[in-house]
């Protein structure tokens, strides 16, 4: 059994081709591999087809950036720094992006179906919604669902009478997306991942890929990180590359290890309004840096610590919060 690559950033995201299908690991606006999605954009990826349990500051700025021709989700948008995503809602606006619309839990079935190596996931999710509606099936309406690619499903769906009550079910097709991105707090020199915090559909997403990218707040010996191994949640052998970087979800956050910047997503959600804005934008963050550690030197060590979390607790105690 091979051992994971220890990569660079760069090294890494050179191995995912145009056109491929991606997911990644956290939460809307928690660790997200934001490093990989600016090396992403600087390295011209084209094509790319997200699916994804749900959307966040990720998702946007690679869509912002025309990276992406499929979308396949529930939900996207940056919380309470930015509610809906506007590089998403422009783009389907101009034709330029396709979206195929899932419930949240319907897209989780399709990952643990994935990860699971099984073809679908009954559901009765979505029944009786617009979701189900064949008029709605923009990935048949593009002609997209006739075998040429495989990580496409012949149909969005399947309706189902199951045999043990009679009732019908929804049979939602797995996902098996080419790669995942996954930023994770620590990994052993040999490759098990830790998590600290909500895991969200972290384990679901990693196993349900053809390969996987760590990318690792820190890489730590074997031993420590195999001490308690109840909180570890991946094994070496499932792992193909690991790229050591820290503060490389920023500007979402990493729990245990940093705060999310919401100015800094608040700020990207509204200077990106327009093609033109997010273009300048852009002009300044991702392609005005060489790489992530230009970026870091960008943002200065006195925001970051700022950010930084206590080991107590787990959380910043320097960030401004609200107040009733």
């Amino acid at each position: 059994m091979s051992r994971p690559q220890k990569v660079s950033l760069a090294e890494a995201i050179s191995l995912i081709s145009d056109g491929d299908m991606l997911t990644f690991s956290g939460f809307t606006i928690w660790r997200r591999p934001m490093a990989a999605i600016m090396e992403l954009i600087r390295q011209g990826k084209k094509n790319l087809h997200l699916v994804e349990v749900n959307g966040g500051t990720h998702s946007d700025m690679l869509i912002g950036a025309g990276c992406v021709k499929i979308w396949e989700s529930c939900w996207n948008g940056h919380e309470l720094y930015g509610k809906i995503a506007g590089n998403m809602s422009r783009k389907v606006e101009t034709g330029e992006l396709i979206i195929e619309d899932y419930s949240h839990v319907q897209m989780l079935h399709r990952l643990v179906a994935g990860s699971q190596g099984i073809p679908f996931m009954p559901t009765y999710a979505a029944m009786g919604s617009d979701i189900l509606n064949p008029e709605y099936d923009m990935l048949g309406k593009a002609g997209l669902r006739d075998g040429s690619n495989p990580k496409i499903p012949a149909k969005k769906y399947e309706m189902y009478k199951e045999n043990f009550t009679g009732n019908e079910v929804c049979l939602i097709p797995a996902a098996q997306p080419n790669w995942c991105i996954a930023h994770v707090n620590m990994v052993g020199s040999e490759g098990t991942v830790r998590v600290m915090g909500q895991k969200y559909s972290d384990e679901e997403a990693m196993k349900s890929a053809d390969k996987l990218i760590v990318i690792t707040e820190q890489i730590v010996p074997e031993e420590y990180i195999r001490r308690e191994p109840e909180r570890n949640l991946i094994p070496p052998h499932l792992v193909d590359y690991i790229v050591e970087l820290p503060w490389g979800a920023h500007p979402t956050g990493c729990f245990g290890s940093y705060e999310t910047d919401g100015a800094f997503i608040n700020n990207f959600f509204t200077k990106t309004r327009t093609q033109e804005g997010f273009d300048e934008w852009a002009k300044e963050w991702i392609f005005g840096v060489a790489d992530h550690e230009e970026y870091l030197n960008k943002l200065g060590v006195s925001r970051l610590e700022t950010l930084k979390a206590s080991a107590a607790l787990g959380y910043s105690t320097k960030v401004k919060r609200g107040s009733r």
